[in-house]
């Protein structure tokens, strides 16, 4: 059954009701009836959304799946329904809708697409998009030979075949995109690579499709698809030379940090509807005109992310899901009836998997990849989606493909995307292909410690980076040591938006990509490293995570493994306001720390920044630290003082370690520490012995003091915390390994991830402008058992509790 076409005009509809009070039924007009459609799609779509999630199939899974269930083929067979919620006479109402949806969301898909480096896209790259588009275009117009013999009798054999062809060889970019960020292989040599053939892909399948256009239609003169091809490609031209210049003018004109004048946005929107209409007009389709033009909006400066911000949520998240109901309620898998027509099915799969998985396979081998990343290219270049739809609908449309083709090609679709992520999970494991090379030093605190030292520094925006720059420039020793190795891991959040797949356009060989050059802020972050990296002779690469926050902490430690490094400093996920309090940046970064400090394969730092150093990088001739170690004891203390003492070496900084020693006569006024902690009486021998080691290698210039104290009371402990309130940068252990840090229990519930110590140095009732960083060190089991001993101790119990 096809509810959408029809020789009849439908009844008309008014656009509002006088209400059920008068005698109204609300569905019978066209604005609450709508309403209620867009309210169902939601409902539906972002519930199956949910419930595919743990299979992690991307959102558009959901909505060709809810489109369908909400068509015929499902609810649909009942017809009270089909006639209450999606009457015939409303059906033009919801194009309307999905197709000004699908207008902007192809506006924002050119957008994305930066042609300039889609210029630059490497050979290997190229020829796989080639082979990817070629073999089941090919394969394509074979199987449309078959179809015509059967079900698709009597249709227009030129663009049939073309219609065909184009849709077995189209990769959807969007939709890959998403299925590499949640199999984490966006920013792998695998994904670089697909994304960049598959980029190339979606180029040639629109001007495949727009060929196709233009030989469909009713009109059987062979001068009219000629004519509207050529006005179409006169419309690319005027609109590259008018509309480019208006755009580069208007992104001239919106500064960093300014907001973008309302006029432009609005001009901008109108030429995009405008551009739809011209190209209507000439017979192609409206959504060419808005995708045109998304490539010609300049991608440096803020106005293409203001445009994206404006138009983004409203479209992908409330009328784009409409399209595929539009689509849904075309297809009616019922007509899919026989022996027959099943057997096509299989065979226009099998003709779509085979030519797009075998001609890439062939290509990728022949450029000497190894087998499996071969086959994980071809069954992702084999991801359909919502471009699909496009074509398939604009087929449908034009007559050429009939119902029982148009359901066929939709299931194709959906059978191909859904089983790309479980067959690239099942043959490709970048895990296993890691690499093995010896990783000894997974903590700062080691038998030679003028080896190299490795740092992963995280952070998540450029207010983070003075700091750790400056902290960095404290840490990097003296030139006799090995050299200190930065790895910096600027953390993304990756999201459903279509967007943030405009931070993956490029990627490092490394495996993670190059910064986002359209982003202001991370041009600023390059500098800062650049010139961090001159001027201190330090080795410096600075990386992008682009993951979820549920997973972003798997990225980190793994960095950290690839990386071997020896600790990780992650920034609190609190910022210091003006009058100095700490107020919460984002609540859902905690969570992040505290999975990383459960999991990390090396010692871990949270950087607690008060503004170490100021707003700007302290020179080495410049730099001026006065650094306190208080040492408890245990493992965790003693990392905190070995990193206080590699950074000693610096010729800038003071070093004070304060050793807290509880009064033997008095040790009922102590609180016992906890379980999470070996007895002080084991550590003791450790600590001793450290300790005398440090002092034996102190300087002879007095840049490192160290003082024991004898304690009586938790007073006393804040009394010489605050005698020393004065300094830059306080260095502690997460987890004394000593009675005397849980007096302070009062202060450990706050932020369990920073230990009691930590706690107390952030409080409100401890005024300091130091900034601090708490180190867990490095062991085997002993950090996710002491962080669940910690939680346990706060109110929740819960590891997952984000509260402040």
């Amino acid at each position: 059954m096809n509810t959408t076409t029809g020789h009849a005009c439908p009844s008309f509809m008014k656009a509002t009701s006088n209400g059920v009070f008068q005698g109204d039924n609300p569905l019978d007009y066209a604005l609450p009836l709508a309403i209620v459609q867009i309210c169902l799609v939601l409902v539906v779509t972002r519930g199956l959304a949910f419930l595919l999630r743990p299979l992690r199939q991307p959102r558009v899974i959901a909505e060709i799946v809810g489109g369908i269930l909400l068509g015929p083929s499902a609810l649909g067979r009942s017809k009270s329904y089909l006639n209450a919620i999606f009457p015939s006479k409303s059906i033009t109402v919801l194009d309307t809708l999905a197709n000004i949806g699908l207008l902007f969301f192809l506006f924002l898909a050119g957008l994305e697409l930066d042609m300039k480096s889609l210029s630059k896209t490497g050979k290997h790259a190229l020829a796989i998009a080639v082979a990817g588009i070629s073999f089941p275009f090919a394969l394509g117009i074979g199987s449309s030979f078959v179809l015509r013999a059967t079900i698709a009798q009597g249709v227009d054999a030129t663009p049939f075949l073309v219609f065909m062809g184009v849709a077995l060889s189209i990769t959807a970019f969007p939709v890959l995109a998403r299925i590499l960020a949640e199999l984490k292989l966006l920013t792998t040599d695998v994904g670089r690579m697909a994304m960049s053939a598959a980029a190339v892909n979606d180029v040639a399948a629109w001007i495949l499709l727009a060929l196709a256009i233009a030989l469909s239609g009713d009109n059987l003169s062979p001068v009219v698809p000629l004519w509207v091809f050529l006005s179409g490609a006169g419309f690319v031209i005027c609109a590259s030379l008018i509309f480019r210049a208006i755009f580069k003018w208007m992104s001239k004109r919106c500064h960093e940090g300014e907001p973008v004048d309302e006029t432009y946005i609005c001009a901008t929107l109108a030429a995009v509807l405008a551009a739809g209409l011209l190209t209507d007009s000439i017979g192609i389709h409206a959504m060419f005109g808005a995708f045109v033009l998304g490539i010609l909006v300049p991608k440096e400066g803020p106005f293409a992310g203001a445009l994206v911000e404006k138009v983004e949520d409203l479209v992908s998240g409330l009328l784009l899901p409409l399209y595929f109901v539009s689509s849904g309620l075309k297809t009616n898998v019922a007509t899919i009836q026989g022996i027959q027509s099943w057997g096509l099915l299989v065979l226009v799969i099998f003709t779509s998997c085979f030519g797009k998985i075998v001609g890439t396979v062939i290509v990728s081998l022949i450029f000497q990849l190894p087998v499996s990343e071969a086959v994980t290219l071809g069954f992702l270049m084999n991801t359909k989606g919502l471009v699909e739809l496009i074509v398939l609908n604009i087929g449908k449309d034009r007559k050429v493909l009939n119902d029982q083709t148009f359901a066929i090609m939709v299931l194709m679709a959906l059978f191909t995307t859904f089983i790309t992520t479980p067959v690239v999970l099942a043959v490709y494991k970048p895990a296993k292909r890691a690499s093995k090379t010896a990783y000894k030093h997974r903590a700062i605190e080691r038998e030679n410690s003028n080896s190299q030292l490795r740092i992963l520094t995280c952070f998540h925006s450029s207010r983070n980076v003075p700091s750790i720059i400056n902290l960095l420039e404290s840490s990097r020793g003296t030139e006799k040591l090995e050299g200190l190795h930065v790895y910096a891991l600027h953390l993304r959040e990756y999201s459903e938006r279509s967007s943030a797949i405009l931070m993956v356009h490029k990627a490092r060989k490394n495996g993670l990509p190059f910064w986002n050059k359209t982003s202001s802020e991370a041009n600023h972050v390059i500098v800062a490293f650049e010139a961090f990296q001159q001027l201190s002779k330090v080795f410096v690469r600075p990386m992008t995570s682009i993951s979820s926050l549920s997973t972003m902490h798997e990225d980190i430690c793994s960095t950290a493994e690839r990386k071997r490094a020896a600790i990780i400093v992650l920034p609190f996920h609190k910022h210091q306001r003006l009058d100095g309090s700490l107020e919460t940046t984002r609540a859902d970064f905690r969570l992040v720390n505290r999975r990383v400090l459960q999991h990390a394969p090396c010692s871990v730092g949270i950087f607690v920044d008060r503004g170490l150093g100021g707003n700007a990088h302290v020179s080495a001739s410049n730099v001026a630290y006065w650094v306190v170690v208080l040492f408890f004891g245990g493992r965790d203390d003693r990392e905190a003082l070995a990193y206080g003492v590699r950074m000693a070496e610096h010729p800038g900084i003071r070093l004070t370690v304060i050793r807290l020693l509880v009064e033997p006569n008095v040790p009922n006024k102590i609180v016992k520490v906890g379980s999470e902690t070996e007895p002080s009486c084991n550590l003791i021998p450790d600590d001793n012995q450290f300790l005398s080691e440090v002092a034996n290698s102190r300087p002879e210039d007095s840049s490192v003091e160290y003082e024991e104290r004898t304690i009586c009371d938790a007073s006393e402990v804040i009394s010489i915390f605050h005698d020393h309130a004065r300094c830059n940068l306080f260095l502690v252990g997460r987890s004394p390994g000593s009675e005397l840090p849980l007096a302070l229990n009062h202060h450990t519930t706050d932020c369990p991830e920073l230990g009691p110590v930590g706690n107390l140095l952030i409080s409100p009732e401890f005024s300091t402008k130091a900034s601090v960083l708490v180190i867990q060190q490095y062991h085997t089991e002993a950090s996710s058992k002491s962080f669940s001993s910690m939680d346990e101790a706060s109110p929740s119990g819960d590891p997952d509790q984000l509260a402040d």
